[in-house]
């Protein structure tokens, strides 16, 4: 299948976040060819399309795994019969077993091949997976320095406990799936809702103080919200505490003013 018959530069990756080294390779190209894995993602599938404005192409990883360095450069030019440039990172291995590399690409490929080198920020070498080990970490200021924005999840909301309204602070309860999710914990974020990011705080793990489920619940600061619907998306600003059980829901409560009163700081 024809993606495009006019696009002659692509890179190639799988994209997972759009962070400030990826945007270093689409910045070159027409079009990105992005390896679809299904998993452990900080911006699941088709979402990546919106960090971007390039033409995005999805090539599944089940369906090309098996095919020879040779043979998917084969496939590339029958999708793309223009191609003249391919954009790959330093690190870039593909075919079977991983048999090509950024550096023997040129010997399947009869076009030129441009390879992007490492991006660092202090040190520290921005890739997919270095994210989502500060993410597992609750380090959402290097989270975000290597994405080049604040890390975000979208999910739909869902009814909750019902204690948030009736003996602590109500809260939107979402429903997440596919994300990479941060460490257990309390978060500033902002909370996009009905055409509108707000300013809220927000709590993702187990609810060990009351019935243990996991829960994602977010509570807009200075803002009532009427009934609310469908998709809303977090924006991850700053980390403020990690999860823990408290003796009391009094004590619970106790600490919620303090978790307010320290993301109002942080989003001020």
């Amino acid at each position: 299948m024809k993606y495009n018959n006019t696009i002659q530069s692509i890179a190639i990756g799988s994209f997972d976040g759009i962070h400030i080294a990826h945007q270093k390779l689409i910045e070159q190209v027409e079009a990105l060819v992005i390896i679809e894995r299904n998993s452990g993602y900080l911006t699941p599938g088709y979402k990546r399309a919106n960090f971007t404005q390039k033409v995005c192409c999805f090539y599944h990883f089940d369906v090309i795994k098996e095919l020879t360095p040779k043979a998917f450069v084969q496939n590339l030019k029958i999708d793309f019969p223009q191609l003249e440039t391919i954009v790959v990172g330093y690190d870039f291995a593909f075919g079977k077993d991983k048999a090509g590399t950024a550096e023997t690409l040129g010997e399947v490929f009869n076009g030129k091949v441009k390879i992007v080198g490492e991006v660092s920020i202090d040190g520290v070498s921005v890739h997919s997976r270095t994210i989502r080990s500060y993410l597992k970490e609750g380090n959402i200021v290097m989270t975000n320095r290597l994405l080049g924005r604040s890390y975000a999840i979208d999910g739909v909301v869902i009814s909750g406990q019902g204690l948030g309204k009736k003996e602590l602070v109500p809260t939107l309860n979402l429903k997440v799936e596919s994300y990479q999710l941060p460490l257990e914990g309390v978060y500033a974020t902002r909370t996009y809702i009905k055409g509108e990011w707000l300013d809220s705080v927000s709590f993702l793990g187990h609810r060990v103080t009351t019935d243990g489920s996991f829960a994602v619940e977010s509570y807009m600061l200075d803002k009532e919200l009427g009934v609310v619907q469908g998709s809303v998306a977090l924006q991850f600003v700053a980390f403020i505490r990690v999860n823990q059980k408290f003796e009391s829901l009094n004590a619970l409560k106790q600490q919620i003013a303090i978790d307010i009163r320290k993301a109002k700081e942080c989003l001020c």
